[in-house]
């Protein structure tokens, strides 16, 4: 073969390809970027940079604090990625005022300020860091980048750090995203894994705020959690923020608020940013601005809630791994348990090697193997060697290890004037401590489990004051956007071109609305369609109504007459739209060519009209008019062709009267989770209500507050009850006079105050106290007090509604006890149709169903049912943080085996005569 073709075939098999090169030297990256970088490790929960930071720290640590600039340029010994991201992640860490004891200005996470240079701020490590996270004895240890010095693989961390500080990192191909925990939770946590109970632990944020953690998903990919800040009313004109959500700052927080402003989402007139130790962000809503609805407008449309996906990637085995923050704590307590095994071993290992060279010492000495001739004529170490052990040969059983040349060298390296001063007393002594602390080390080896649940235990005690949950767990609904958005926009109509949209304004005026309302649409054709806000949008000629669609809406009911188009008969029909295909054409005729609707309207409350209807003359009509009453027509659905109205053709309709609603109330609920109203079923009943009805909320200190039932409304966390207004409900109250400390009891009834005005009914001085207050008929309390001057413990019973008459809401009332009081406590709460016993002369047969109207022949067994649901449902219908009030609500009223019905020995006539009597007792008059 030619040496040239030689050469070059060698050569060719000698090339990678550039695409080979490209794969493996970005696979390379990749796995730096993730192992060294980005991502923590699951043992100490750190990062290489906040690492390499921490042990800077430790061998720096005099106890004083030193400049910032000084432990970073110490880092960079550890650290090959320049000062910036040493920095940085050192300011991180004092941040989190967990593991590094700050002095200066270290910035603010929730202001968003950033720290001062690193020549002017100071650290060191904390007390906390200095216990949990360092000892050189368990500590594994590898070369520095350059070789010149040592640093720790992983700091043995004896606590969950990484949730308890959280970490973020982005690298190649992966990112990671663990939330911080509660400090307190996380050690009672460890506790519970080490009593082997699986752990549920949640995030809680520095910043504070509310969070809903339903899809927290244990922190893994696929999780979301919604944090929002926490708004409170000021009055009704001003909100106040005082915690904003984690991940935002106060400043970004307000510029997302003038951002909505500036949109029109919501209406303000003024903010302020008074953050200083802690957070106070204060709006001024504008004239005419609801309260609630802007609250919920701030949620919509401002990053007053946030939504966070947590995504827990950590370091395990030098591989990235995605797990969920339970089982993460789980291995982290195990990590604990197994580094207190390994400090307790070593400690077991130094007791037991300082007894055995005391032993050895104490030997040598007492023995006077230092006196030896052997061992003074001895020529050099081999020969002491060899005496020594020949010496020793007699008490090598007492040890509990054999003798190694070293250990002979510490005893030959003792200075005279030590073995001469030696005393055995004191050296006996000193080895029964070691003793004794030996078997003590024993002791938790053998019950490590204890010892670590001890340790935990603590680390709580002395680290966990001031700690506590700084974010409240809540439930929340959502807010849906359409709902809360401002009606900044004018909407326009052309009826005749068949024209709609905000962008017509030369063309007839309609309604205001939002850019995120659906509009809905009838036309003369008996066409109804649903469409989105738009600048100009064509739905049909001959637009009869045009109105905000809300999705669901039950209550908005159309009254709609239309002739057809092939019989010409009129047909009369009432009905509501509910969920429709936007865009998509409805026909709510029959749907024949040439069918035309003759009389439409729109009631938000299902109002039904009286109307006049004019037919043309003909020659066998002996009427032409003729009144309809539109309540007289059922409900139904959209797609139904309705009732006849008229055969013959119709001239002209005119409204008669003004309608009434003929729907029954709306149903209300109260959720006390996510504490708002409802018409799902959801939380506590309240009754149906009609438009004039109101909502009670007492608070508990001593105020009510009188509310609608709108389903945007906020309450109060300290509200105390909840429920129907009615005004001539009398309430017992037993309250604490701030003057005089004496209790106090009165029965009134809660005034009819204005929609969203604030009053007490307790005494307005300081120390006055509301006790007990009670919507039931006969409250019954039981008064501990200490009588005469021996001072017995006097116990009474007494039923509130028997002590005093009903008076004035603003009144005193009356001292409940002459004696002093020291506790009331609510035992039973009754009403009169709870204690009232139907008379066996008044039963009813239970087969005696007549229809001649309730209360005439109704059975016992339906009484009973209707007085349990009225109990139930609206005669009590409030919420109440008293325990004893609940524990009575909780009692059924009547017991699962009511008192059998007896029939009547006499026959009734006339339905008519059986009538309740005052009582409330059935019975013949």
């Amino acid at each position: 073969m030619d040496e040239n073709n030689y050469e070059k075939e060698e050569t060719l098999h000698n090339v990678t390809p550039l695409s080979g090169l490209y794969e493996n030297w970005f696979l390379d990256y990749a796995s730096y970027v993730i192992l060294d970088r980005a991502v923590p490790h699951i043992h100490d929960g750190l990062k290489p940079v906040q690492r390499r930071i921490l042990h800077s720290l430790k061998e720096m640590d005099d106890g004083r604090f030193n400049k910032a600039a000084n432990v970073i340029g110490n880092t960079m010994k550890y650290h090959p990625h320049g000062d910036a991201s040493i920095g940085d992640a050192m300011v991180q860490i004092g941040q989190k005022n967990l593991l590094i004891d700050t002095q200066g200005n270290w910035g603010d996470p929730v202001t968003g300020d950033s720290a001062a240079a690193p020549r002017y701020i100071e650290a060191r490590l904390s007390k906390f860091a200095l216990e949990v996270v360092f000892n050189p004895d368990t500590t594994e240890w590898q070369a520095s980048y350059d070789g010149r010095n040592k640093e720790p693989v992983t700091l043995p961390v004896k606590f969950p750090l990484l949730l308890a500080q959280g970490a973020e990192g982005i690298a190649v191909g992966l990112a990671t995203k663990v939330m911080p925990h509660n400090f307190v939770e996380l050690i009672d946590a460890s506790i519970e894994v080490l009593r082997n109970n699986r752990p549920n632990i949640l995030p809680d944020f520095m910043t504070g705020g509310m969070a809903d953690f339903s899809a927290y998903n244990e922190g893994q990919r696929g999780g979301k959690i919604r944090v929002r800040a926490k708004i409170s009313e000021l009055d009704k004109k001003t909100l106040v923020i005082n915690e904003i959500p984690f991940s935002t700052t106060t400043t970004g927080l307000i510029d997302s608020i003038i951002a909505a402003n500036d949109k029109g989402k919501i209406k303000i007139k003024k903010i302020e940013d008074n953050t200083a130790k802690d957070v106070e962000i204060v709006i001024h809503l504008a004239p005419g601005i609801s309260p609630d609805v802007t609250i919920d407008a701030l949620y919509a449309f401002t990053n007053c809630e946030v939504s966070i996906s947590p995504n827990t990637c950590i370091i395990k085995n030098d591989k990235p791994h995605f797990m969920s923050v339970n089982d993460i704590l789980i291995e982290s307590t195990m990590y604990t348990k197994n580094l207190l095994k390994r400090e307790l071993e070593i400690k077991l290992h130094d007791l037991q090697e300082k007894i055995f060279f005391s032993s050895l010492l104490k030997i040598f000495i007492q023995e006077g193997m230092y006196k030896h001739p052997d061992y003074e004529n001895s020529s050099n170490f081999e020969e002491v060697l060899s005496v020594l052990h020949r010496l020793f040969d007699p008490f090598k059983p007492q040890l509990y290890r054999e003798i190694l040349p070293e250990d002979f060298k510490r005893l030959i390296d003792k200075p005279m004037s030590s073995i001469t001063r030696f005393d055995v007393k004191k050296a006996d002594e000193q080895m029964a401590q070691l003793e004794k602390e030996i078997k003590t080390v024993k002791h938790h080896l053998r019950h490590l489990t204890d010892y670590a649940i001890a340790y935990f235990e603590r680390l709580k005690e002395k680290f966990g004051a001031g700690r506590e949950r700084k974010t409240e767990i809540r439930t929340f609904d959502r807010v849906e956007a359409a709902q809360v958005a401002l009606a900044n926009t004018k909407f326009y109509v052309n009826r005749a071109d068949g024209f709609i949209g905000t962008g017509l304004r030369k063309d007839e005026y309609v309604f205001d609305c939002s850019d995120l309302d659906d509009i809905i649409v009838f036309r003369e054709d008996g066409i109804c369609l649903v469409t989105k806000v738009q600048d100009k949008t064509f739905v049909g000629k001959n637009i009869l109504h045009v109105g905000v669609f809300k999705k669901n809406d039950e209550r908005t009911i159309y009254n709609m007459i239309y002739k057809d188009g092939k019989s010409g008969t009129s047909y009369i029909k009432r009905f509501a739209v509910g969920g429709v295909t936007r865009d998509k054409e409805y026909d709510l005729t029959k749907g024949t060519k040439g069918s035309k609707v003759l009389y439409f309207t729109a009631n938000p409350n299902g109002e039904a009209e009286v109307i006049n209807v004019a037919l043309k003359p003909m020659s066998k009509l002996r009427k032409l008019t003729f009144d309809h009453d539109f309540a007289e027509t059922a409900i139904k659905g959209r797609g139904s062709q309705g009732n006849i109205l008229s055969k013959f053709a119709i001239k002209k309709i005119t409204l008669k009267t003004k309608g009434v609603s003929t729907l029954a109330g709306r149903k209300i609920w109260y959720d006390p989770i996510v504490k708002r109203l409802n018409e799902n079923g959801h939380g506590r009943y309240l009754g149906e209500f009609q438009a004039e009805d109101k909502i009670l909320c007492v608070f508990n200190d001593g105020s009510y507050e009188l509310s609608s039932f709108d389903l945007s409304n906020h309450f109060d966390d300290k509200m105390l009850r909840i429920e129907k207004y009615d005004a001539e409900r009398v309430y017992a109250c037993i309250h604490i006079d701030g003057k005089s400390k004496n209790y106090y009891v009165k029965r009134f009834t809660f005034e009819d105050l204005n929609i969203g005005k604030r009053a007490g009914f307790i005494n307005e001085d300081a120390g006055s106290k509301m006790m007990i207050l009670s919507g039931a008929n006969h409250p019954v309390v039981k008064v501990e007090a200490l009588k005469g001057k021996s001072q017995i413990l006097d116990e009474q019973e007494i039923d509130l509604s028997e002590v005093i008459d009903v008076k004035g809401m603003k009144a005193q009332g009356n001292k409940l006890s002459p004696h002093d009081v020291q506790q009331v406590i609510l035992i039973s709460e009754e009403n009169d149709e709870q204690e009232e016993e139907l008379p066996e002369s008044s039963d009813v047969d239970e087969e005696d169903n007549s229809d001649d109207g309730p209360g005439k022949t109704a059975s016992v067994e339906a009484s009973v049912t209707k007085d349990t649901e009225d109990t139930a449902g609206a005669k009590d219908n409030s919420t109440t943080s008293n325990n004893a009030e609940e524990s009575v609500k909780e009692k059924p009223v009547f017991t699962s085996n009511p008192k059998p019905v007896k029939k009547v020995d006499f026959e009734i006539t006339n339905p008519d005569d059986i009538k309740l009597d005052d009582k409330g007792q059935l019975g013949l008059f």
